[in-house]
């Protein structure tokens, strides 16, 4: 892992950590994991919020404003509210995706589930995603939360992600086999 990578990561691990604990203790982790939901969709959805947390261009007392008036038109739990301040006064706004993959992450195991990454040539329907995270669980033994991206050039099949563990399934993959016998054997 590169130097600064790992800094970001170390960074975001000790917010979450806090962020967590102070959820945890109060029992609000269900509106936690929502706010967290709701950050990660803006992040997702705004051009705008991610130029404010990763620029440099701005001040810290910008940066305050800023993702203050976010937090409170997105009506963020205090807890959350308080931490991206603080971290907007740090000028540590930049760790915010990282620091949201954490917390998505120690939420799940406190609930005892896990989160699959599954990319497939064209989306999941809700009995195919069911069906999986069915035959996961039975795997697993933790509940799975399925994460469907689309990835056309799988042409078929799907790509798995669980923790450290990948099953690729696609058929890109498995021409991809198929070339590399042929180059064997020619």
């Amino acid at each position: 892992m590169s130097e600064p990578a790992s800094i970001s990561s170390g960074i975001a691990s000790r917010y979450a950590t806090a962020v967590f604990s102070l959820a945890k203790e109060d029992k609000k982790l269900k509106p936690l994991e929502a706010d967290v939901d709701a950050l990660d969709g803006a992040l997702i959805g705004s051009a705008d919020l991610r130029t404010l947390v990763s620029s440099p261009v701005y001040s810290r007392a910008e940066m305050g404003q800023a993702i203050s008036a976010v937090a409170k038109k997105m009506k963020l739990q205090p807890i959350m509210v308080n931490t991206l301040a603080l971290m907007a006064s740090k000028r540590r706004l930049f760790v915010l995706p990282s620091l949201l993959a954490v917390l998505r992450t120690r939420i799940a195991e406190e609930k005892g589930e896990v989160t699959a990454e599954v990319a497939s040539a064209k989306a999941l329907t809700k009995t195919q995603a069911a069906s999986l995270a069915k035959t996961l669980k039975a795997q697993l033994g933790l509940d799975v939360k399925i994460k469907a991206t689309v990835d056309e050039s799988l042409i078929g099949g799907l790509v798995v992600k669980v923790g450290s563990k990948m099953i690729d399934t696609s058929i890109r993959s498995k021409l991809n086999a198929l070339q590399n016998k042929m180059k064997e054997v020619g």
